[in-house]
């Protein structure tokens, strides 16, 4: 199968242009809101309609500055010496989970202290509805033609387009329209497993009343688990490459010890409610 050659610009309008990158984004944040809507309709507790829209809006710009600035910090430093104007250039693509995930728990602070909440009170309502946005996420990967993976005999492998930036910083002898090998098609399996997976895990355990910090801890937990495995069919990025072998990466190092906070969480939540 052929990747599909996919523009990534949606709609131009002059200087302005629509680009799915940033669709995906918008889709996150909706898909958030209405999800926490529901809970507030159908589990009634401390958030009403007010309190959702001014969490999306806390959590939306957390996740966004700190996406950035993990992706240009952790993965991409070199590039931002270079050319420091990169780190505003959100829409060429370039955000890290764990450096969002890090800009939401300071934004989900600043905003459990303004309404005198708790902190887990507020992780704990949002968590379930993060993982579709972490899906629409990497389908924005994919129309960017971002996140390739592994060389793969297999059925579900894709050639990639030579065009594709990430295909020219890893190979030099791709010169016709498509590769001549087939890769793992990682942002589809990451949209999988993050944005289905994970969604139908956390919602199921958020259904039941649970004690402080346990649907959060499971959210953290099962995202560090399933990233863990998923990295395993992608790239690492062409200038950190492996860091032990090849199958150690950067997002396996990161994401490990969001697996062991997790299950704390979950042991001081059960522990605390006894």
């Amino acid at each position: 199968m052929h990747y599909p050659l996919i523009d990534p610009v949606l709609v131009s309008l002059g200087p302005l242009a629509i680009r799915w990158y940033g669709l995906s984004y918008l889709a996150a944040f909706v898909l958030a809101y209405f999800l926490m809507m529901w809970r507030v309709k159908n589990r009634p507790g401390s958030f009403d309609a007010q309190a959702v829209s001014d969490l999306v809006f806390y959590g939306a710009l957390g996740a966004v500055i700190g996406g950035r600035l993990g992706s240009v910090l952790f993965y991409n430093f070199g590039h931002f010496l270079e050319d420091p104007l990169y780190l505003l250039r959100v829409w060429e693509g370039g955000m890290s989970f764990h450096g969002g995930l890090i800009g939401a728990i300071v934004a989900l602070g600043l905003f459990a202290r303004k309404t005198g909440r708790g902190f887990f009170e507020v992780a704990d309502f949002l968590a379930p509805a993060v993982p579709t946005g972490l899906g629409s996420g990497r389908l924005g990967n994919f129309a960017n033609t971002e996140l390739p993976g592994r060389v793969t005999d297999s059925a579900f492998g894709f050639h990639y387009p030579c065009s594709a930036d990430a295909i020219k910083a890893i190979t030099f002898t791709c010169t016709g329209e498509y590769e001549t090998v087939a890769r793992h098609v990682s942002p589809l399996y990451q949209a999988f497993a993050e944005g289905m997976v994970l969604f139908v895990l956390v919602w199921l355990v958020a259904l039941k009343s649970r004690p402080a910090a346990v649907v959060s801890g499971v959210f953290v937990a099962g995202y560090g688990v399933l990233r863990l495995f998923t990295e395993y069919f992608r790239l690492p990025d062409a200038h950190i490459g492996y860091l032990a072998g090849d199958w150690l990466t950067l997002g396996q190092i990161y994401s490990l010890p969001m697996v062991i906070a997790g299950v704390v969480l979950i042991l001081y939540g059960r522990r605390f409610s006894r």
